[in-house]
């Protein structure tokens, strides 16, 4: 392939719903540019974006591939991106590289959630888009209500570039708004001139107003011309569409079908005639030697700087780190410096990736997406620069996993095993977090959703070769008292020689502060029980919190205090002491009215306004207590709440079908509460089954 320059290269994002069509629209250019011989189907497994084996099994994209196109002197990387919220890390870093998106619709389904939420994306990364209308060799399509969907939710800015021809219930051409000329589609991919039908001219006319009326926003010389003539020559609009799209005040529609190679060509000379290059985009970083700006903005003439976006591992041909070019002209055969970690990488050889091919490349302009192979230390969101001018950028925003599953090895001795994969495998997914929650004896796998963590597990059985299981993880409950008790706990014991003894009279209740596991006092009179023993004793209390006598869990909130007691000058010792302790605390525990508390989170959700009843109707059966609403002023409500964490155990996967899979949610931990009679029951009696397993 060969070099191109910053203003020559784009760099689009692939996004929409899950089953949109994205990966299919991708594999459609490539294969109408000449660049594959035979067009992959997702159903066979063989397209040159999801060539991962899990991809390839479930017949959907689970992370982001690039796919260079060459095209009238431009390259253009594709970033074809996953459509399933599950796996939103992998568009979150598709996005931090992005110069342009196009939102891929089908024709027949409408602007469905997934398309909203890519919307979305681009609002918060101030990124320019346009809207690809596929599927319309189906006859149920309808490019026009798409358009007035879009058009409903997100104002005048969206404007049709294209109107489609139709010759009974088939779509065979389009109309050009800027140029008002005609093409039937021919061969795949291809066009061929026609004449405007005359149905057409009204609607021609309706949305060439509607350009030149955007256009004519841009100065104030094209607004007097408009108002004088009301109509702007044709090298106007060409000359402005740029500007428009790359401030993100027009959006572009345009329609055609991967399938039937309908749109392909004229979808490509869109994004190479007025999508922006990374020339005209802005990014800054922070000089570590100084902390100074560093405006990059993609300027070849600049010091060397790159980030790392994403980390592809593979079992067999290693690791690479794959990298957007911010600044001057990247090479091979040298070292770059790793700002992050500030250590030296060697850099021996250039590549970019196209799928699962590697290409091997001379160098690369700013602006650029490459990959290299094997370095030490990087990972995803590193910057590499030169020592001299250690330039270092943002690290992508990624979305923060709330989904938890609990898992193991099935086969014993795997847990090594396991624990590298898993390693590699978050290297890849920064959405992906693994925990070791020492207290219930678990480790704990946090995703964004269920389908991504079973996705890994199937991951490391077929790259890895090891089994994993996932379970419903145990909750932290922690035990207190509500009563106030005075016990005795004697231990005495005679054996020969010395015997042991120590005898305590201690009071327990309530200390107030759930914070804490313990408050220890003593209100001994007269040396009952000597000074010496007192550490003992509180050591004692010390290990019985640990694991509470009601079901094991650990114990806050006590006040201990010792009143009394008696001692052997010759058989007490420090032992004797901590074991009369600890029977006094099982004994006195049980007769304070021993509760379980359990943990409670401040759960927050976001919902558009027509699903609040549904949510919070969920909410009130999973024993949440709504505290309130607040409007988002985008059409959402955010949905305040504290809720049982236990209650939270499959919340994504029910969210997204209550709300269509727009809805979201996070949470943090608030604080422990008494659990409900039967909730206490119901765990007292599990912890007691699997103690006698």
């Amino acid at each position: 392939m060969d070099v191109y320059a910053t203003d020559k290269i784009r760099n689009v994002a692939v996004l929409g719903h899950g089953g949109a069509g994205k990966t299919t629209l991708v594999e459609a250019m490539a294969y109408s540019t000449g660049l594959i011989s035979r067009m992959g189907k997702i159903t066979d497994g063989n397209t040159i974006s999801d060539f991962d084996k899990e991809e390839a099994k479930r017949s959907f994209s689970i992370s982001t591939s690039v796919i260079p196109l060459e095209w009238n002197g431009v390259k253009i990387n594709f970033l074809d991106t996953p459509g399933y919220f599950d796996f939103v890390g992998e568009v979150e870093e598709a996005m931090s590289v992005a110069d342009t998106a196009v939102i891929v619709v089908n024709g027949k389904a409408g602007f469905e959630a997934g398309a909203q939420k890519s919307w979305n994306f681009c609002e918060e990364n101030a990124t320019p888009r346009m809207i690809f209308v596929t599927n319309m060799d189906d006859d149920h399509a309808d490019f026009d209500r798409v358009v007035e969907e879009v058009k409903a939710l997100y104002g005048s800015k969206v404007i049709p570039l294209a109107l489609p021809i139709r010759e009974g219930e088939k779509t065979v051409g389009y109309v050009d708004v800027v140029s008002s000329t005609g093409a039937k589609f021919a061969a795949f991919g291809k066009d061929a001139a026609c004449d405007v039908p005359g149905d057409l001219e009204s609607a021609l006319e309706s949305a060439r107003e509607a350009l030149m009326e955007a256009v004519a926003e841009t100065s104030e010389e094209l607004m007097d011309k408009y108002l004088e003539e009301l109509e702007l020559p044709d090298e106007d609009i060409v000359a402005a569409l740029p500007e428009l799209i790359a401030s993100c005040d027009l959006v572009p529609v345009i329609f055609g079908s991967s399938a039937a190679g309908f749109g392909m060509h004229h979808l490509m000379d869109e994004i190479a005639a007025i999508c922006p290059s990374p020339a005209v985009r802005t990014i800054s970083g922070v000089n570590t030697k100084d902390d100074s700006e560093f405006v990059a903005d993609y300027k070849a003439d600049l010091p060397v700087s790159a980030k790392v976006f994403k980390t592809l591992v593979d079992p067999f041909i290693g690791k690479y780190s794959i990298f957007k070019v911010c600044s001057g002209i990247l090479r091979p055969d040298g070292a770059l410096y790793n700002v992050n970690k500030e250590t030296e990488e060697k850099i021996s050889r250039l590549y970019i990736l196209r799928g699962k091919e590697t290409i091997e490349v001379k160098e690369l302009y700013a602006g650029d997406i490459g990959a290299v192979q094997k370095l030490n230390v990087t990972a995803t969101g590193d910057t590499l620069a030169t020592k001299a001018d250690p330039i270092r950028y943002e690290l992508p925003a990624i979305s923060t996993p709330y989904t938890v599953m609990g898992y193991r090895a099935k086969n014993k001795g795997d847990e090594d095993k396991i624990s590298q994969a898993l390693a590699k495998i978050m290297d890849e997914d920064l959405t992906l977090k693994s925990v070791n929650d020492k207290e219930n004896r678990q480790t704990l796998l946090y995703g964004i959703g269920e389908q991504q963590l079973d996705v890994v597990v199937s991951k490391i059985a077929t790259r890895y070769k090891v089994d994993v299981e996932l379970y419903k993880p145990k909750v932290a409950y922690r035990e207190t008292l509500r009563g106030k008790v005075r016990v005795q706990g004697r231990h005495k014991k005679q054996s020969g020689g010395h015997g042991q003894f120590g005898d305590v009279h201690m009071e327990f209740e309530p200390s107030g502060d759930m914070e804490t596991p313990y408050v220890f006092e003593e209100k001994i009179f007269g040396g009952s029980v000597p000074k010496n023993y007192f550490p003992a004793v509180e050591k004692g209390i010390q290990e019985c919190v640990a694991k509470g006598p009601l079901a094991g869990y650990p114990v806050v909130g006590l006040k201990a205090t010792l009143v009394d007691g008696s001692y052997h000058p010759v058989d007490s010792s420090e032992m004797a002491f901590k074991l009369a302790t600890i029977l006094a605390f099982k004994k006195g525990f049980m007769d304070a009215k021993p509760v379980l508390l359990e943990p409670i989170v401040s759960l927050k959700v976001i919902v558009p306004d027509k699903f609040t009843g549904d949510v919070m109707g969920d909410l009130n059966k999973r024993r949440g207590r709504v505290l309130g609403m607040n409007p988002d002023h985008k059409g959402n409500q955010i949905i305040e709440a504290d809720i049982p964490q236990s209650e939270l155990y499959g919340y994504s996967t029910d969210l997204r079908s209550m709300t269509g899979g727009i809805g979201s949610f996070s949470y943090e931990f608030s604080r422990y509460e008494q659990a409900p009679a039967d909730v206490q029951q119901k765990e007292i009696e599990e912890r007691a089954a699997n103690a006698e397993e």
